[in-house]
């Protein structure tokens, strides 16, 4: 917790007792629907919740916001960017049902009210969001493809509606034909070791492909 608080020290009370029960509620679950590995479970605030964070470290959600997590998986980044946002909406997503089942409990347990999820591809989801946040879940290519057409057209934020991608390693080849991907070094924002091929990829809705 002393990490979270290292870099986002103006957190509300309630932001932070949120926070603190993070650990708590998924060595929980994880006990009976495993959905974080072990060693990710003891670092859970350093390779999840500080992770999903970065992006709140490159924009500031606004008031109304519409966000998507596209393979949610455990939760991440959707929950800790919903406790970050509370005046935004967040819609997690995830193929896997016992995923989400953990992912349910979590934000019950935390009385979290910006949040929805849905068991199903993000193929068939039918509506559009200010951004598509996701760690990884695929080459970008294949995610651009599968969220195509579900980014609003409406902007209100100081960077462009688009997708924002977790991802790690040389992406140089992933991304050679999006001309207006870019990416940030998460190193730019956190010391840790853990973060030194960290990336977070901002991939405006404009996509040139």
């Amino acid at each position: 917790m002393e990490l979270i608080l290292k870099y986002f020290p103006n957190l509300s009370e309630d932001q932070i007792s949120k926070f603190e029960k993070l650990e708590a509620l998924y060595q929980d679950w994880n006990l009976k629907i495993n959905v974080v590995s072990r060693k990710d479970i003891d670092e859970l605030y350093l390779r999840h919740v500080l992770h999903s964070l970065a992006i709140a470290k490159l924009i500031s959600f606004k008031e109304g916001a519409k966000i998507m997590d596209v393979g949610t998986g455990g939760g991440f980044p959707g929950i800790p960017l919903a406790i970050m946002f509370p005046d935004c909406s967040f819609h997690l997503v995830d193929s896997i049902a016992k995923k989400l089942k953990v992912v349910n409990e979590v934000v019950d347990g935390l009385g979290l009210t910006n949040v929805k999820t849905t068991h199903s591809r993000v193929e068939e989801i039918n509506d559009t969001y200010d951004f598509i946040v996701s760690r990884a879940v695929a080459a970008m290519p294949t995610f651009v493809h599968w969220v195509k057409g579900k980014v609003s057209k409406k902007q209100n934020h100081d960077i462009k509606n688009g997708i924002l991608y977790l991802k790690g390693g040389d992406l140089t080849e992933e991304l050679k034909d999006y001309t207006t991907a870019k990416i940030y070094n998460l190193t730019d924002y956190y010391s840790e070791d853990f973060f030194e091929t960290k990336k977070l990829v901002h991939l405006p809705q404009k996509f040139k492909v």
